[in-house]
């Protein structure tokens, strides 16, 4: 053995060998130790990317379209992709006004033409960047690897985990029949309770309520996790909401969720469809109804389904006013009741919008009963309605307190106003409120009321705009008598205190 390691030391320590062995004393060799430790390839990690492709590929083109900026998204199809990347678009206020969507055979390919809230391309390259990042983070199940590059057209494997940036407060969810004052009640409750609101949704439609609420303890700004002081707080607001429908969701409370879609969810649960509806113009600058001018701009939204028996697809088609997050809200619909897109195609033609959806149940049938085509016709009728406010909007931005929210929706309730959505955030020691609000009997909101409100929250400022962008309001919305007169009587009652 030592004639052979002096053999291969003479032979490769030439002056041409780039390889150098050094002679050991034998006793040194029979005494080294044999280490094995497993090698990874860093490689590895990307091994299902260079087999398959990319799991998504995401591009933002500006010199396409003169117009509008192009989205292209395209990979390997997975569950709810399409509405995590439309919920992108969404959350960064864009508007979409044309797009093509393919999702067969387990791959798809998305391109959307969109416009920022000025209606202009985008231009910003900031605001590019965090649209090829949100997107990018919103496709998959893995977590973002460290050190991945955002070009203007990258790959990524990474998740969202939709990180919450509001402080950390305990998630309500009511359910119930609306009615005028009904919001303003549970502010009060709460504010009873000695809760703090950080944030609030509200929606109303066909005589529904839905409502997400963030509370915190009024006194330590912690989470309230003490189970006998939540239902303490389930007991008054059942009580007032008439039902048992108030729930504590995990998921609403950590970010999981999106909330507009929880709401689309609790409307739908809450069972909002109604019947036939009659529609009514309301134009908060006077107190016409019924003319030609505005039915052109509150045209009913038209919903078809139809059934292609060669391709095994239910074909669903929808005719109606354009306005932002329209696609979002058809998309939530759609895919709360279990159906899946496989191709669709969007279009603007002024200010009306026509989509095309080729659409199957999770369990691969289409539509064969007249019930079904029926229930997803009402489906996306409501998903279609329920963001859309008419009347005025009141936005009240001022330094926050405690109690804030109930002093306002009372003063709006005694003010004969019913609130028929409210946003209300809050950042640090600001609070923005906004409410959309009509009178209880459901028509144009009087300028005295306004004058009244804004007379009540001085010295707070109070930004009122007139949405005349409207749906018209069901003849079920109407108030009966007896909530008209309960109005009126509060609202006098305000007047007589205040004069005195």
């Amino acid at each position: 053995m030592p004639a052979l390691i002096d053999f291969i030391s003479d032979s490769i320590t030439a002056p041409n060998s780039q390889l150098n062995i050094y002679r050991l004393p034998w006793h040194a060799c029979c005494s080294m130790e044999v280490v094995y430790a497993p090698y990874f390839d860093p490689e590895f990690d990307n091994l299902i990317e260079r087999i398959r492709g990319p799991s998504c590929l995401a591009c933002v083109d500006n010199e396409t379209c003169e117009k509008c900026t192009v989205v292209k998204v395209d990979g390997v199809n997975k569950q709810d992709l399409l509405l995590n990347v439309v919920q992108v678009l969404t959350d960064m206020d864009l508007h979409i006004c044309k797009g093509y969507i393919s999702s067969d055979a387990g791959w798809f390919m998305d391109v959307f033409h969109v416009k920022d809230h000025e209606g202009k391309k985008l231009t910003d390259g900031r605001v590019i960047d965090d649209l090829q990042k949100a997107i990018d983070s919103r496709r998959g199940s893995q977590e973002e690897k460290p050190g991945t590059s955002h070009k203007t057209c990258s790959s990524s494997n990474s998740n969202n985990n939709n990180n919450n940036n509001n402080q950390e407060a305990t998630a309500i969810e009511m359910m119930a029949t609306n009615r005028p004052g009904l919001f303003s009640e549970i502010s009060a409750v709460l504010a009873d309770l000695r809760c703090n609101v950080t944030e609030a949704h509200a929606w109303s439609h066909n005589d529904r309520l839905a409502c997400i609420v963030n509370i915190s303890d009024e006194l330590s700004s912690d989470p309230i996790a003490d189970p006998t002081r939540l239902a303490a707080i389930e007991g008054h607001l059942s009580a007032v909401l008439g039902s048992a429908n108030v729930k504590y969701p995990s998921d609403v409370k950590t970010g999981i969720t999106n909330k507009e879609r929880r709401l689309h969810q609790l409307m739908l649960a809450n069972r909002d469809l109604g019947t036939q509806v009659e529609y009514h113009c309301v134009d908060s600058s006077n107190n016409r109804t019924g003319t030609e001018e505005e039915e052109e701009l509150i045209r009913k939204p038209m919903v078809s389904v139809e059934r292609r028996n060669d391709k095994g697809y239910s074909v669903v088609t929808v005719e109606c006013k354009d306005r932002p997050k329209l696609l979002f809200d058809i998309l939530c619909t759609l895919t709360d009741i279990q159906y899946l897109i496989f191709h669709a195609s969007i279009s603007c033609n002024g200010p009306y919008t026509s989509q095309e959806y080729y659409i199957r149940h999770r369990d691969g049938s289409s539509m064969n009963t007249e019930s079904e085509k029926e229930r997803v016709t009402k489906c996306l009728e409501a998903a279609i309605e329920r963001r859309v406010c008419e009347g005025l909007r009141l936005e009240i931005c001022t330094p926050n307190r405690l109690g804030l929210l109930s002093e306002v929706t009372r003063l709006l309730r005694e003010t004969g106003l019913m609130v028929v959505r409210a946003d209300v955030m809050t950042d640090g020691t600001e609070a923005v409120n906004v409410f959309y609000v009509r009178d209880a009997s459901g028509n144009a909101v009087d300028v005295n009321a306004v004058e009244t409100v804004r007379r009540g929250i001085e010295p707070l400022p109070l930004h009122v705009t007139h949405e005349t962008e409207a749906v018209g309001i069901p003849e079920s919305y109407h108030q009966s008598l007896g909530h008209v007169l309960k109005s009126q009587i509060e609202k006098i009652s305000h007047n007589f205190i205040s004069i005195i």
